[in-house]
């Protein structure tokens, strides 16, 4: 499979217009090499892997541990300036990534995967694996060490009670919409964006699934609670929108790109900023009322982005470990 058939992972996530663009299959079969073996490949050594299609990212004890193409992990231990792979059990697109505490942490992907750590992403164990289902992963939430949840494609959802050792799956009623990414409030809630404008609000013990209304019709592929207790919900042709009652009503904010934004982060100072295809940065002072384009010479989709401790901004994406962003670059 080329790069341009696993190119982001929400986009890879519903598929259909990612493979509208590359005339590449939904969900195609990227594990085995052929005919009707379904086990596991593992990742292939790579030394461009940072190079290549990095989805997701996060600290982990003084190092940031990242996933995407390929089964890719890597391991940065100088805050992203230089990357390691590690080995993994599979060859399939790595979707998301977290961590409960500095050892204990899982990754999410396609052929519904989810891989187990418990030294801090050194090694990494399969502790769910259905390729025959066709269905992908997109990301996971442990609210605690022993229980979680993962999510993904046609109303996916996985539960675990165990320390994600086992997971088992949870009917969402009739529900057969893509659930695209999990986002956790400072109040305990738990948001999930969704395809057709879906957004779910839950509590840790998913014993009450809200399905929220939204004034947008098309796919939400990621959500952001701020710190003021607002809700950025970000999907197709620069759609962004904001809630700051919980989801009563929203408002759409004005931005200047119909790109599509993947995923966002709030900086220690309080502004937003978001990342999508065509290179696009778009920050906010206003806690996502209104947004600024960032103009950058660069034009390669993004997928995630993090801040570091000196406050600088590292983005990634199709190009791997894409660069990173001064203090001064996001407010200019």
């Amino acid at each position: 499979m080329s790069d341009s058939r696993v190119l982001l992972r929400r986009l890879v996530a519903p598929a259909f217009l990612l493979a509208s663009l590359t005339g590449a299959p939904a969900f195609a079969q990227d594990s085995a090499a052929g005919g009707d073996n379904l086990a596991p490949f593992p990742a292939k050594m790579e030394p461009m892997a940072a190079d290549t299609l990095i989805n997701a990212v996060t600290p982990v004890g003084g190092k940031l541990v990242a996933v995407g193409a390929w089964g890719h992990v890597l391991i940065s231990e100088d805050q992203g300036k230089t990357w390691v792979q590690m080995q993994t059990p599979v060859n399939v697109t790595l979707t998301s990534v977290r961590f409960v505490d500095d050892k204990l942490g899982f990754a999410t992907g396609h052929d519904a995967v989810i891989l187990r750590t418990e030294d801090g992403g050194k090694t990494w164990a399969i502790v769910q694996y259905d390729p025959a289902a066709e269905t992908p992963l997109f990301d996971i939430h442990m609210t605690d060490a022993q229980n979680g949840f993962a999510v993904g494609a046609y109303a996916l959802m996985m539960t675990t009670s165990d320390g994600g050792k086992t997971w088992v799956k949870k009917p969402l009623g009739d529900l057969d919409f893509h659930l695209n990414a999990i986002a956790a409030a400072k109040d305990g809630k738990l948001w999930i964006s969704g395809e057709a404008g879906h957004v779910f609000v839950t509590d840790a013990a998913l014993s009450q699934i809200q399905d929220i209304e939204t004034p947008y019709s098309g796919s939400f592929w990621n959500v952001l609670p701020l710190s003021d207790g607002s809700v950025i919900a970000m999907g197709l042709r620069g759609n962004i929108w904001r809630t700051t009652d919980q989801g009563a009503t929203w408002t759409q904010a004005a931005v200047d790109t119909i790109a599509s934004i993947q995923s966002g982060i709030e900086l220690k100072d309080g502004r937003v900023v978001l990342v999508g295809l065509e290179g696009t940065v778009l920050v906010s002072a206003d806690k996502g009322a209104s947004f600024k384009p960032l103009k950058r010479g660069e034009r390669t989709a993004l997928t995630a982005a993090l801040q570091l401790a000196d406050g600088n901004v590292l983005l990634f994406g199709e190009s791997g470990a894409d660069g990173s962003l001064s203090l001064e670059a996001l407010t200019n």
